[in-house]
This record gives structure tokens, C-alpha cells and sequence, in this order.
């Protein structure tokens, strides 16, 4: 009886050490990494589970040596790990492997709602030699492809694009009203005004003729006719005074009592001859009289004829336009 206990006993050991060594080979030393590939084109935007069939059990998990695998999961508990996920932003945050952005590289989304570059778990799970999850270390997870870090960048590059676009519609629009409506502000309106006439001459000088100097030669003929109309037209207009005109502007001057030139501020030659008498030892300068009944010295005025800008010049005192006559 003992015998047979005993031998009993040692086939039960020798079937579980075969067990844990059936169960060691097929789990620990081949294991079903994400890194597997699958039959569907991942270039598809259609997400789907990456990892592959479950092994039938092995001998120590049907005796119940090692607890055998969980069940696969349904699309319903799919949904909810990916709401779980998002409402984590687990996509728009950077990788947990390689602090990279997702951008458009494939991702990959674990049952423990962790989310990684499938080349980044592909290389831990390498690396350390099993099926664990580089964030929470759960064993034993499913993979699924995802891609919510592509659409969130397409969005967001669709974004920046849009923004772009209305921000240069909107320049376009503020140049084009800033050409047509004049400012309020006086130095904005200025500047306003000084761009239309430089835009005028622009455009008036591009559309003329491509010699420059003749252009230049033409204004200044036209200019010297316009001048000369003008002078003409100031002739017809004040007629010379006639010799009793004359005489009665010398009168007007004796009553006034002018002594002294206005120009140069020294001693006239008197024109009344009561007083030629007193200053018959003074020196006698040239005088001129003017139609609008003013007196100067011949040179002061000429002079002054000769600093004046205009074509006619105009009397020193009054600004009117006059006839001379030497006295």
C-alpha cells in the first residue's frame, strides 16, 4: 500500500514538473508579443486588435497549476477603454516611451488604456523580455491599433491652415480699406493724402514719356507762358499814370511830408521846392515815385527789384503793383 502511495505521489510530481516545463516553453520562451504581424493593411485607417488568436491552454493551466488567461475582450469593453483614454488625453500628450509627439506614426492603445507608439512597445517589450506595460506594469494586456493622435493632428493642422488663410484675408482686407477710407487722425489723414498724390505721380509720370528732362523742358516752357499771359494780362489791367496824374501824386507826397526813404531810412531829395534851398549843400541821390504816390531811392528800389522773387514786383509799403517815374 505504500508502495503504491508512494509510487502515485511521484507520478503526480513528474506530471507537474512536465506541466510547469510545457507551460514555461510555450509562454516564457515563445510569447506572444504585440510585435507579431497582422494580415490587415495598416495603412487603413480601421482599428482592429493586434494581438493574434489565444494559444490553446496549456497541461498546467488545465490542471489548474497556472491560472489560465483572461478572456478576450468585446467591442463594448473596447469602447470603454478608449472613452476612459480620451477623456485622459491619453493621444494628445507625448509618448511615454520616447517623449515624442504621436503626429502621424502609428499607435497603439493597451486594455489598461495606455497609449504608445507601436514601434515604442514593440522595442520595450524586447527589451525587457516579456509582455508588461511600461506605464502600470500590468501583465498580459491586449493591443489594439488607434488612430486618435493622427485625426487630433489633422485637426490641428487643418486649424493653423485655416488660420493662416483668414489672417491674410483679413490683412488683405484692412490694406485695401485703409487705401480707400480716409482716417480720422489729422497725421493719419496726412499721410493718407501724401500717398494718393504720390500714387497720382506715379502712375502720371509712368504713363508719360520716358525721357525725364524733356518732360522737365516742357513744364518749365509751360510755365514761362502761363508767366508771361499773366504779365501781360497785369498790363492791360493797371494803365501808366499820364503826366497830370503825375502832378497830383506829387501833391499827395508834399502833403504826407516823406523825408526819408523807407528802404534805407536815410534823407530823401525833397521834391517841394520851398525846401530845395536847405539842402542845396546835401548830396542829391537819384529819387524814384512810385504811381501809388510812395517815394525811395532809385537804388534802394532797384535793388529791391532785384531781390524780389516775382516777375513784377510789388511796392515795398503797400504790396500793389505800380508805375515809376524819376524825379
Amino acid at each position: 500500500l505504500l508502495q503504491g502511495s508512494a509510487f502515485q505521489s511521484s507520478n503526480t510530481l513528474v506530471m507537474a514538473s512536465a506541466a510547469f516545463q510545457d507551460h514555461i516553453t510555450r509562454s516564457v520562451l515563445d510569447p506572444n508579443f504585440s510585435g507579431s504581424d497582422h494580415s490587415q493593411d495598416e495603412q487603413e485607417e480601421r482599428e482592429y486588435v493586434l494581438d493574434s488568436a489565444p494559444y490553446s491552454l496549456t497541461l498546467a493551466q488545465k490542471m489548474g497549476l497556472v491560472a489560465s488567461p483572461a478572456r478576450r475582450l468585446t467591442e463594448d469593453e473596447w469602447t470603454q477603454i478608449k472613452t476612459r483614454s480620451v477623456l485622459q488625453e491619453e493621444s494628445a500628450q507625448p509618448c511615454a516611451v520616447c517623449r515624442e509627439e504621436f503626429l502621424l506614426q502609428p499607435q497603439v492603445l493597451l486594455s489598461c488604456s495606455h497609449v504608445f507608439h507601436r514601434t515604442c512597445l514593440q522595442a520595450f517589450e524586447r527589451f525587457s523580455g516579456r509582455k508588461c506595460c511600461p506605464m502600470c506594469r500590468r501583465e498580459q494586456y491586449e493591443t489594439r491599433v488607434i488612430y486618435d493622435a493622427a485625426h487630433l493632428f489633422r485637426h490641428r493642422c487643418a486649424t493653423r491652415i485655416q488660420a493662416c488663410w483668414r489672417g491674410y484675408v483679413a490683412r488683405k482686407w484692412y490694406r485695401h480699406m485703409r487705401k480707400i477710407i480716409c482716417p480720422k487722425d489729422k497725421q493719419l489723414r496726412r499721410k493718407f493724402f501724401e500717398a494718393k498724390l504720390q500714387e497720382l505721380n506715379d502712375s502720371f509720370i509712368r504713363y508719360c514719356h520716358t525721357d525725364t528732362e524733356a518732360f522737365l523742358r516742357d513744364i518749365d516752357r509751360s510755365l514761362s507762358s502761363s508767366r508771361r499771359v499773366f504779365q501781360q494780362l497785369e498790363r492791360k489791367s493797371i494803365s501808366e499814370p499820364q503826366e497830370k496824374d503825375w502832378d497830383q501824386i506829387q501833391s499827395q507826397v508834399i502833403q504826407r511830408g516823406v523825408h526819408d526813404c523807407p528802404i534805407c531810412l536815410t534823407a530823401l531829395c525833397s521834391i517841394n521846392p520851398l525846401s530845395e534851398a536847405s539842402i542845396s549843400n546835401h548830396q542829391r541821390r537819384p529819387t524814384m515815385l512810385l504811381s501809388c504816390s510812395h517815394l525811395f531811392h532809385q537804388f534802394c528800389l532797384e535793388a529791391f527789384e532785384a531781390f524780389a522773387a516775382d516777375s513784377r514786383p510789388l511796392c515795398p509799403l503797400c504790396r500793389s503793383v505800380y508805375h515809376k517815374k524819376a524825379i
